[in-house]
């Protein structure tokens, strides 16, 4: 498999739940995490404190296998902590500010290049941070994935639009899409509209419970629903694994109609999981194999 080289940009940080359970998350992160598991060796760039916090991320990407030399520490600033609060299911946010990964430093970025970037929006909040993605970026990428996550009052929305047209693959929900559009039609409608409008190769949006779909450059748009049998623990990290799967199988050539099937299949399973990681090789080992039994069929 003839795989490109994979840069993820921005947050890694705690995620806090009510039980005084903490997980490892940032958007970013996770995907790094998973794309680990599958093979990909991403090269995540972050930064965290010099505290014990930090400390147990560094540990932990390096048990995994993953690359921490992208990782900066911060003398200065703590590592990232989200509180989390779940009604019914559905999570809601308590961010951080002044986190070691909004300070991320991109005088340690100069030389660094690759083929494909994913970055998103919240790790952008700070101008720190946003310099050193303008630098990664001057460095050169065939293509930019961007996650948009809108998470009030860390966003601005001319700065997400300039990230936007920076763009080849823009991912978000529909909620999202309103937020920065607010356009004429149904969704699919407006969705092509978008994309027309800043020049994306492709355009991904997620519906929750209703499943996805992706606008590339196919005549229509490409759909995929979750099983109503999937059990929920929580919702906190599905995206993001939805992502994952969406950048492997760019990487990786794969078909972009079994590229959003698997992803939509991955994403079902981490909503049974607490977190939005698992730590168990096993649970990525199994989808692997039956992804290598099916082959490069998307029907």
């Amino acid at each position: 498999m003839n795989n490109k080289k994979l840069i993820i940009y921005g947050e890694v940080l705690y995620d806090c739940f009510p039980n005084g359970e903490q997980v490892l998350g940032g958007a970013p992160f996770n995907v790094a995490w998973h794309l680990q598991a599958f093979g990909q060796s991403p090269y995540f760039v972050s930064r965290v404190g010099r505290d014990a916090e930090g400390e147990r991320i560094l540990q932990s990407m390096a048990d995994w296998g993953m690359e921490t030399a992208g990782v900066q520490q911060d003398d200065e600033h703590p590592t990232g902590r989200v509180v989390i609060s779940l009604e019914q299911g559905e999570p809601s946010y308590e961010i951080m500010a002044d986190a070691a990964y909004d300070f991320i430093d991109s005088t340690a970025l100069n030389s660094l290049g690759c083929e494909m970037l994913y970055h998103g929006s919240l790790g952008l909040r700070n101008t720190t941070a946003r310099s050193a993605l303008e630098r990664l970026k001057q460095n050169g990428a065939e293509s930019v994935f961007l996650d948009v996550n809108l998470r009030p009052p860390w966003w601005q929305r001319e700065s997400v639009m300039r990230w936007i047209n920076q763009a080849d693959w823009l991912k978000l929900n529909q909620h999202e899409l309103d937020q920065l559009d607010g356009g004429a039609g149904d969704l699919h409608e407006q969705a092509l509209a978008f994309k027309q409008k800043h020049d994306l190769t492709g355009l991904i949006v997620t519906m929750g419970e209703q499943g996805a779909f992706v606008l590339s450059d196919q005549p229509s748009p490409l759909q995929v629903i979750p099983e109503a049998s999937q059990e929920t623990v929580d919702s906190v990290g599905a995206g993001d694994a939805f992502t994952a799967v969406m950048l492997l199988g760019l990487n990786s050539r794969w078909p972009l109609k079994l590229t959003l099937q698997r992803a939509q299949s991955f994403a079902s399973a981490i909503v049974g999981k607490r977190g939005a990681t698992v730590s168990s090789a096993k649970f990525y080992a199994d989808f692997i194999s039956r992804w290598e039994s099916q082959g490069s069929n998307a029907d």
